[in-house]
């Protein structure tokens, strides 16, 4: 037995899955055809034989009316008629009361209990003069029993008859389930097939573009495939933005770090020189270097971060909102000594409190207070303010410097983009990108706009305080 199920198994991981899915179709449907054929034979037979019983049980009251009438002991006695009338004897319960002729039906133990009322009347089948017949024994009172016969070979016919019709049906039903097995593996599994050929044809080509071809209709109506083929649609267009944004901050990042890599170089085979530079030109050669050294180093952990699809997630602490920004406003003052930085905190945002991760939410602050100061005029302030919403927490930076284009607003926040007033400052472009996927990795949202009277402002909102358990950093 565990022969034939490994053998069935083997056989179901051969095969394809619209081969089994038709084979289990098909046998469903032919036996439920076979089972229909037979049920209905089996009826077909009952009341034939029912109704031949029927007629025996008619034959038999008209002979017991016969021999009250008449009294004779043998009432029919040829049995050559397909239907009445029938043929009959009775038959005493002892055989010394026996006629001196021979009986015609066939006489056992089991007729004389019948006439002794020992017995209950019963059908049974014969033979006689080659014919089949069925012959019914009744009780007929005073020690007798009545036996009754009519021919069966029509009703047998009938049986053969329904037999060989209802084969032809049910042969005939396999035929059909094999059809329409082949026909629902075929429909039903069509998008799991164009789902199939749409991944083949990614994985050879690497082009995540492809896309599955979905059925008309309302999206609330959609079968199980036809959803899953949606959810590998959705993912494919996940995967190309994906693919297409790990490919533009790959180009972007060749483009960026094409010139300082130059400089480097250049200026490593200025000092692999030395003898022949002054001392002054060595030393602006060296701190060149090392300054370069330094902008490579942090545009390239500002690539790795960027990279990563989300945030790590480390520990998460309850951050205290207020102080954090007093400490980080504090360090952008001293790194900036001509731009103040007046800070203002609203009572009850004193209080706030939020999950997250201290040293991410600090270099969200310092890359938004440093964007700000570079574009400040020296002199003029950078605002700061943290205020408690009804639904939640806000922290704005304001400056008062040219403010943004309204052509460059969708795009302050994308990887190495730079505004044409922005291009001669210092920077790589990727400081506001940090420190929007930051915000976004702790549940918070960053925007930007054009101040009122001038400048730019960028606001940090905060959602409600998370239940107990949530971790919003990284999800």
């Amino acid at each position: 037995m565990s022969g034939v199920r490994r053998l069935g198994a083997r056989w179901r991981r051969r095969r394809p899955l619209r081969t089994r899915l038709a084979t289990a179709a098909s046998a469903a449907v032919a036996l439920v055809a076979l089972g229909v054929c037979a049920a209905a034979f089996v009826v077909i037979r009952y009341e034939l034989f029912h109704q031949l019983d029927l007629s025996l049980t008619q034959s038999a009251t008209r002979t017991v009316q016969a021999e009250r009438d008449s009294g004779p002991d043998v009432l029919a006695g040829e049995c050559r008629y397909l239907s009445s009338p029938a043929c009959a004897q009775i038959v005493p319960a002892s055989a010394s009361d026996d006629p001196a002729e021979p009986y015609l039906l066939p006489v056992s133990a089991a007729v004389r209990e019948v006439a002794a009322g020992e017995r209950a009347p019963y059908v049974s089948n014969i033979t006689l003069f080659g014919r089949p017949m069925r012959m019914l024994t009744t009780p007929l009172g005073k020690g007798r029993a009545l036996q009754v016969a009519l021919r069966s070979d029509p009703v047998e016919k009938g049986v053969r008859q329904a037999a060989w019709l209802l084969a032809a049906v049910g042969g005939a039903g396999v035929l059909v389930a094999g059809g329409l097995g082949y026909w629902v593996s075929r429909t039903g599994l069509a998008p799991v097939s164009r789902l199939t050929a749409t991944a083949e044809r990614i994985a050879a080509t690497r082009d995540p573009r492809h896309r599955i071809e979905l059925p008309s209709g309302p999206p609330g109506r959609q079968d199980e495939v036809t959803r899953l083929a949606a959810s590998f649609n959705t993912m494919l267009g996940e995967l190309e933005q994906s693919v297409t944004a790990q490919r533009r901050l790959v180009a972007d990042a060749s483009h960026e770090l094409r010139t300082p890599l130059t400089a480097l170089r250049t200026n490593a085979e200025l000092l692999s020189r030395a003898d022949r530079l002054t001392d002054a030109q060595r030393d602006r050669a060296s701190a060149a270097l090392g300054r370069q050294i330094r902008e490579v180093t942090g545009l390239v952990n500002d690539l790795i971060e960027l990279a990563r699809d989300e945030e790590p997630r480390p520990l998460l602490e309850q951050v205290r909102i207020a102080p954090l920004t007093e400490h980080t406003v504090g360090a952008a003052a001293a790194h900036w000594p001509s731009t103040p930085f007046p800070l203002h905190i609203d009572g009850e945002a004193a209080r706030a409190v939020r999950p997250g991760v201290p040293a991410r939410l600090t270099r969200l602050l310092t890359n938004l207070l440093d964007n700000a100061a570079k574009f400040s005029p020296p002199g003029a302030p950078v605002e700061v303010g943290l205020q408690a919403l009804a639904d939640g927490l806000e922290l704005t930076v304001r400056d008062h410097g040219p403010g943004i284009a309204p052509e460059d607003l969708p795009y302050v926040f994308d990887r190495f983009y730079r505004a044409d007033a922005a291009r001669a400052l210092p920077g790589s472009g990727l400081g506001l990108a940090m420190a929007r996927q930051i915000a976004r990795a702790h549940g918070a949202d960053l925007t930007a706009e054009t101040a009122p009277g001038g400048g730019a402002l960028f606001r940090l909102t905060f959602g409600p305080v998370p239940p107990a358990g949530a971790h919003p950093v990284g999800e």
